[in-house]
């Protein structure tokens, strides 16, 4: 088993506009915006892309039961960020930027940066 620190890290968060690389003919190739990511399994759930069948009873009386499709996870490394400057899927690198606030203090901040063009994606 790996350690915590190498299993939390993905590249990708929620709302990131995301291409599928790899998986089965169906979702290869499909776009999409991440709902939600699953930093523990280092799974995330992109919109439109992969369903599962879900058969539900109906358990109170007015509501209905039937078949279902339910949005699925998809391993994080199947998935490539696709910058907003060059339109492309990239690989993502960071950058630390030194950030100024209004009362004159200094942090320091990692930013998301296109290994194709450079710009920020953050």
């Amino acid at each position: 088993m790996e350690d915590d620190e190498t299993m939390n890290k993905v590249h990708v968060r929620s709302k990131d506009q995301v291409v599928v690389i790899s998986g089965p003919e169906g979702i290869k190739g499909k776009q999409g915006k991440v709902l939600s990511v699953d930093t523990k399994n280092g799974r995330v759930v992109v919109e439109g892309v992969a369903y599962i069948t879900k058969h539900q009873k109906s358990r109170r009386q007015g509501q209905p039961g039937g078949i279902f499709q339910k949005e699925r996870s998809i391993d994080a490394s199947n998935v490539m960020v696709i910058c907003p400057k060059c339109g492309k899927g990239t690989r993502v690198s960071h950058r630390i930027m030194e950030v100024t606030r209004d009362d004159g203090t200094k942090k320091m901040k990692s930013v998301r940066v296109c290994k194709r063009c450079q710009a920020d994606i953050d």
